[in-house]
């Protein structure tokens, strides 16, 4: 087909207003529209449709890492059937969330919460599956943080010995958060105790945790956890680029990226479920991208998750997912 990257894009166009089919592209990208145990507010499950909407006013030549969208960028329809998922999962939900968590007398819930999560696990792993036996680039848009854990599984059974590299505000490290086992302040608990080809787990960012999990991060040998106020006195030291390159060297050599969009300042993304100050700015964190495109290091799998359906979220957050893209993309 003739394209033009420099031209505007049609309104019905793919993911970065591109063209081409899944067989044409190397990277595969499926939204997932699930938020059932977000604990503050809603507003991702309509992430993934937003960042497409979005991404079609992105400039497709990119000055960090040139031209991610020449390999092809496919992303697959947004499952209805998720959607429908989450509607009865959400509405189940959201009284025990409400009352604080859940207790014995909500165990018929709970069962049907954890069965539609289970659910949501099982797609996201045979998609990630699928596209990694054709050893191409799986791509999982949240939706809540809980939504990748199934790309996470399948990808670390691929390749034993996974790091992940996870960027959020908060260490996720909770068991069954609210009584929910499946909740998105839960997944790298669930990544550590169920996804056993997974070796280690770097978070950056972290700046709201309970003791229990600050616990985890000094017991567990698996975890190293850099927090908002080791990005802060790198910044004010001058000493980020230096930061990023020593955290990424402790990485193996193949990487899950999870970026949690709370991970940034605020101000670029205002609608996320649970937002904290502090953060990375957008600069600083290009700099960890660009650290990871040179470190030698491969991005075997990412996700993006959390980012809200506001406009400004989703113009961030089709950005941010851009150079993901072509951060990933550079390691190989």
């Amino acid at each position: 087909m003739d394209f033009d990257p420099g031209g505007a894009s049609a309104p019905d166009s793919g993911l970065f207003g591109l063209p081409g089919s899944s067989e044409d592209a190397l990277v595969h990208v499926m939204g997932v529209p699930f938020e059932a145990t977000t604990s503050f507010r809603t507003g991702t499950a309509g992430g993934p449709a937003a960042v497409l909407e979005a991404s079609r006013q992105i400039d497709l030549f990119d000055l960090l890492f040139g031209r991610p969208y020449e390999v092809g960028i496919w992303m697959a329809p947004i499952a209805t059937e998720i959607e429908a998922w989450n509607r009865t999962a959400r509405t189940l939900a959201a009284p025990l969330i409400e009352k604080g968590g859940a207790s014995g007398q909500d165990a018929a819930a709970v069962s049907e919460i954890e069965a539609f999560g289970e659910q949501v696990n099982g797609r996201v792993r045979a998609f990630t599956a699928e596209v990694l036996e054709a050893d191409k680039l799986p791509v999982i848009v949240g939706g809540d943080h809980s939504t990748p854990f199934g790309a996470i599984d399948a990808s670390a059974a691929r390749h034993e010995g996974l790091g992940v590299l996870q960027f959020d505000a908060h260490a996720d490290l909770r068991p069954a958060f609210e009584g929910l086992r499946w909740s998105h302040a839960s997944i790298m608990h669930n990544v550590l105790a169920e996804c056993p080809g997974v070796a280690s787990l770097v978070q950056v960012g972290i700046r709201d945790l309970c003791e229990q999990e600050f616990d985890v991060t000094r017991s567990d040998p698996r975890v190293h956890m850099i927090s908002d106020l080791d990005l802060d006195e790198a910044r004010h030291g001058g000493r980020t680029r230096i930061l990023a390159r020593e955290t990424i060297a402790e990485l193996p050599e193949l990487v899950h990226v999870s970026f949690d969009v709370d991970a940034l300042d605020p101000a670029l993304c205002p609608g996320t479920g649970t937002p904290v100050p502090g953060g990375l700015g957008w600069n600083e964190t290009m700099i960890w991208l660009d650290e990871l495109a040179r470190s030698g290091k491969r991005v075997a799998s990412l996700d993006l998750c959390e980012v809200a359906s506001g406009e400004w979220d989703a113009i961030v957050g089709s950005r941010l997912l851009y150079r993901l893209i072509g951060c990933a993309l550079a390691t190989r």
